[in-house]
């Protein structure tokens, strides 16, 4: 009993670590998870994300400038230029949730982002996306993949009629095989 028990406790911990990804019922009852306003980062321009990406596949990914993630910001530009010509948009949403590790203004963010690491792809406002306290956008994220971010860099990919198809933890980079392999199946 006593390496069974192990085993589980074993498989929670990874779990909980966020080992790999875990992959989401298209099948969620959630509507689609794109239908909410967001403003864009450092404007006061404000986007209904359904209706901007409609027939994208979107990876959303909750960002911030001071993490040891931070230069997978070079990877999802990687990857959107890669793949925006096929439908790919990668959405960034800094947050200060984890660590303090956004504590700039959004024309700091803004600056850093293009600057340090040509950030071409959308960016939008600082955002709460932890348990308790997310924007519905990533409480709707949560609720249809079964996990909230437990660190920056929680990548989550959306099909093109708005319904998770899997996610991903902050050490998945996101020229990762299980990303890329996830992107490519639903392009």
């Amino acid at each position: 009993m006593k390496p069974v028990h192990l085993s589980v406790k074993v498989l929670t911990i990874l779990g909980f670590f966020g080992f790999g990804s875990a992959n989401a019922s298209s099948d969620t009852p959630t509507g689609h998870l794109l239908d909410h306003d967001v403003r864009l980062l450092g404007s006061d321009q404000t986007v209904n994300l359904k209706e901007a990406y409609a027939g994208k596949v979107v990876l959303i990914v909750n960002t911030a400038s001071k993490c040891a993630f931070t230069n997978q910001y070079e990877g999802l530009e990687a990857l959107y230029d890669r793949y925006k010509d096929r439908g790919l948009v990668v959405l960034g949403f800094p947050s200060n949730d984890f660590g303090g590790q956004e504590p700039g203004t959004e024309k700091q963010i803004q600056k850093f982002c293009r600057l340090t690491y040509s950030v071409e792809f959308p960016m939008f406002a600082k955002t709460n996306v932890a348990k308790g306290s997310a924007a519905p956008l990533f409480s709707g994220l949560a609720e249809a993949s079964g996990r909230y971010p437990k660190w920056n860099f929680h990548k989550y990919l959306i099909d093109r009629d708005g319904r998770m198809v899997d996610n991903f933890l902050s050490w998945t980079k996101p020229q990762d095989n299980a990303v890329v392999d996830a992107i490519e199946a639903v392009l």
